[in-house]
């Protein structure tokens, strides 16, 4: 065997299943040979597409994923995806052949474009060395929740491999909770409050830290909310407010912003889950729990910071905090307004849809409604992003993938089918702008080929709505980012899709059609929104960003 040969067996002997790639002659062996150790490949249409759909499969998962692809240009390809899931921690590691020749055309810095997105650089060094180096970039973007780009220099993949050795995998660090003193601290401060809140981020998605902060919530009579990322952590309990930030209803926002303390479980208190600050009270005391010391304090101001495992402390302060219990936020009145006014569906609105228009929150309600429960939503970036975020519901925090730290377009079909492959037992959908679609469109034939039952929304408002409505106002020529009319379902049925086009709630009455049945063919549903109307979430996001 070469090197590439152990490389690949390896990464799947430490609990790689998928790798998603483009395969060229540099990454060639190493794919193969992951799949002759029994991982599945994806191959994708471009390698942005195989990253994002990696990170979408980790997020969902729970698991590690792999990318694979070509040195140079199947590299820098894949960079904006690889980009997302570094600033997001996702577990995840990027296999990259490498030249190191300079004068070749495939030369790149690739260890600088690794460490520019956050990404951590590693290589495989020599035959001797090839599996402990492979273990150990597993283990670090496992154990570290890091994205790992493991380059392979094709000298040392051709070389004949060392006798296979056995690497074991390092042992995952026990978490472990905060000191004792900023335990006694928090709990001092839930102590004190009459109306806390907890907000819970990617850092507490898991069984383990929900059910340890609903146990210590149900003590301390705090109120539950989610970031984005997490969205779906706390759905279905009586006392959650679901999503904190530019997605929350009206009553969430109300209620967050009337806390006299908000305590952050590994949750970064940004920009987008505060507004700003705007829901942060004057008075009140702001706590942010993380197992990252760097993660502290690092968007806003914090009252005081704790460092420690989300789920050990939340244990932890469960335990300090006795067997009494405290009505704090949850009070008859409270809970009476969320039965009646939280769901954004209960909100009322004024429908713009026109004739040939559908207003995309009419179009959206209908869908929640028509959809079944059981789904998993992969949503990309722009103007629209907001209507599914906020009107579209999910089972779970599995069931909502949210590839937005970047901020790039282009990512949400890629996003949904990463996701899908997570969660097969789901309806995947996807919800895109028609500017990220058809950026993104040559993996509508992945979506084929997997033979995936998917349902892909496009909110087409034939622009760049972000813009539009940014500078509009101003009275700029626009002209470079509308765009002419175009018949995106034509488009999806010539990749195999069923492509239904709607324009009003009538026309979703194909939609409907495909759902009862027998869904042998991806759904694209074409809706052609109205858009003039600004989203107040990405005004915010001009204005800080």
């Amino acid at each position: 065997m070469h090197v590439a040969d152990v490389v690949g067996r390896t990464i799947v002997a430490s609990g790689v299943d998928h790798v998603f790639g483009v395969v060229g002659s540099g990454n060639f062996h190493v794919t193969n040979a992951m799949v002759a150790a029994g991982a599945t490949f994806v191959a994708t249409r471009h390698e942005s597409g195989a990253a994002t759909m990696a990170d979408a499969f980790a997020r969902t998962s729970g698991r590690v994923a792999a990318v694979s692809v070509h040195q140079g240009c199947g590299l820098t390809n894949a960079m904006t995806g690889i980009a997302e899931a570094a600033k997001s921690r996702t577990p995840m590691v990027v296999l990259a052949a490498e030249v190191t020749q300079p004068r070749s055309n495939f030369y790149v810095d690739q260890d600088g474009l690794a460490r520019s997105v956050g990404a951590i650089p590693a290589r495989i060094t020599s035959p001797a060395t090839a599996v402990d180096e492979a273990v150990n970039a597993i283990s670090r973007a496992l154990h570290q929740r890091r994205t790992v780009l493991l380059n392979l220099p094709l000298g040392v993949q051709e070389m004949e491999a060392a006798q296979e050795s056995e690497a074991a995998m390092p042992e995952a660090p026990v978490p472990e909770p905060a000191a004792g003193d900023d335990v006694n601290r928090l709990v001092d401060a839930l102590r004190a409050a009459r109306r806390p809140v907890f907000v819970a981020g990617r850092g507490a998605r898991s069984a383990e830290a929900r059910d340890a902060l609903l146990e210590l919530a149900n003590r301390t009579g705090a109120l539950l909310a989610t970031s984005a990322v997490a969205k779906g952590l706390f759905e279905g309990r009586q006392w959650s407010l679901d999503v904190s930030g530019g997605f929350a209803s009206p009553l969430a926002a109300e209620l967050i912003q009337g806390a006299d303390l908000i305590v952050g479980w590994g949750c970064a208190l940004n920009m987008w889950t505060m507004r700003h600050g705007k829901l942060v009270g004057r008075d009140t005391t702001v706590v942010q729990v993380d197992d990252t010391a760097d993660a502290l304090g690092a968007h806003r101001d914090l009252t005081f910071g704790v460092l420690g495992d989300v789920a050990a402390t939340a244990r932890a302060a469960r335990e300090a905090w006795g067997e009494d219990r405290a009505e704090g936020y949850r009070t008859a009145a409270v809970a009476d307004r969320l039965k009646r006014e939280l769901r954004w569906g209960d909100v009322p609105f004024n429908d713009r849809s026109a004739a040939d228009r559908i207003d995309p929150r009419a179009l959206t309600i209908a869908l929640d409604d028509m959809l079944p429960r059981e789904r998993v939503i992969g949503v990309d970036s722009g103007n629209f992003m907001g209507y599914p975020s906020m009107y579209l519901s999910v089972p779970d925090e599995r069931g909502f993938c949210f590839t937005q730290s970047f901020q790039s377009i282009g990512l949400g079909l890629a996003t949904a089918i990463g996701a899908a492959l997570a969660q097969p037992d789901r309806l995947p959908v996807a919800a895109v702008g028609d500017g990220g679609l058809l950026m993104s469109a040559a993996e509508l034939d992945t979506v084929r080929r997997l033979r995936l039952p998917m349902v892909v929304i496009v909110y087409n408002d034939e622009a760049y709505g972000a813009e539009v409505h940014h500078f509009g106002p101003g009275g700029h020529d626009l002209s470079t980012v509308r765009f002419p009319e175009t018949d995106i379902a034509a488009i999806a049925r010539g990749y195999g899709f069923t492509g239904v086009t709607v324009r009003s709630t009538g026309d979703l009455a194909e939609v409907q059609k495909w759902l009862d049945g027998p869904r042998e063919t991806p759904l694209l549903i074409d809706a052609k929104v109205v858009g003039d109307e600004p989203s107040w979430w990405l005004e915010e996001a001009f204005c800080g960003h």
